[in-house]
């Protein structure tokens, strides 16, 4: 993201000048660790306490994933734009915002913290720290429901940016609850998270084999999103 300071109430754009690079990837690691450990330990909690029933184990893993993520963006968005995800920062790099080496080690950082939020929660809740997921989400409509709620991520990320950018959070993290449901395969929308939960045959886990199609598709709905929202939200002087 650009180096530029911004009001401290904006989430998702460039980060304080004020913040080093080390406190920037920190926060990103960080960050992306707690989301992790939401989405799996909110995952593992409902499906031990919905007693079978998946849409109640679901709605428990919705609105924790949900609601962690607007505290997470509000308090690390100033710090280093509150990414948590490969294909926001390679969004913001495509953007000239934020330069190619500090997007790579953002998305090193990304994942690394995510696996080490998945096996947080595996040790929060007593269960082996390495796994491998089972889960199979495979088909053509698993993956078109990725690019669509990765696309509509990307919407709702520069779309709260160019217009109400301190309600950035609450924007992502209403996209993100809605898009649990209204997509097929649960909206996983980025690629660290779907490497994560790759390592967690839990609820809310992704077989291996499954993961590749999910990332694509992620990566190409970003890159739909970003081409339109170029356009549409272009302001009319530039235009």
């Amino acid at each position: 993201m650009m180096e530029a300071a911004i009001a401290p109430s904006a989430s998702l754009e460039p980060p304080l000048q004020s913040a080093t690079l080390v406190r920037r990837l920190v926060a990103e690691g960080l960050g992306t660790a707690l989301l992790l450990a939401i989405v799996i330990g909110s995952g593992i909690m409902g499906e031990r306490l919905a007693g079978g029933n998946v849409a109640i184990a679901l709605l428990g893993n919705t609105l924790a994933t949900g609601a962690g993520l607007v505290m997470l963006i509000t308090v690390f968005g100033p710090l280093s734009g509150a990414h948590f995800n490969p294909a926001v920062t390679l969004l913001f790099t495509l953007r000239r915002e934020i330069p190619l080496a500090t997007a790579s080690a953002y998305i090193l950082v990304q994942i690394a913290g995510a696996v080490l939020g998945v096996w947080a929660a595996h040790l929060m809740f007593a269960e082996p720290i390495w796994q491998v997921s089972t889960k199979l989400r495979d088909g053509p409509a698993q993956a078109f429901s990725e690019a669509v709620a990765t696309f509509g991520l990307i919407v709702a990320i520069l779309g709260s940016i160019r217009f109400r950018p301190e309600a950035t959070p609450m924007i992502v993290g209403l996209y993100i609850t809605s898009a649990y449901w209204f997509t097929a395969s649960t909206s996983f929308a980025n690629p660290a998270v779907t490497i994560a939960r790759s390592l967690s045959d839990t609820f809310a886990g992704i077989a291996p084999s499954s993961a590749p199609a999910f990332i694509l598709a992620q990566l190409a709905g970003a890159a739909a999103g970003a081409g339109l929202c170029g356009w549409l939200f272009q302001p009319e002087r530039a235009r």
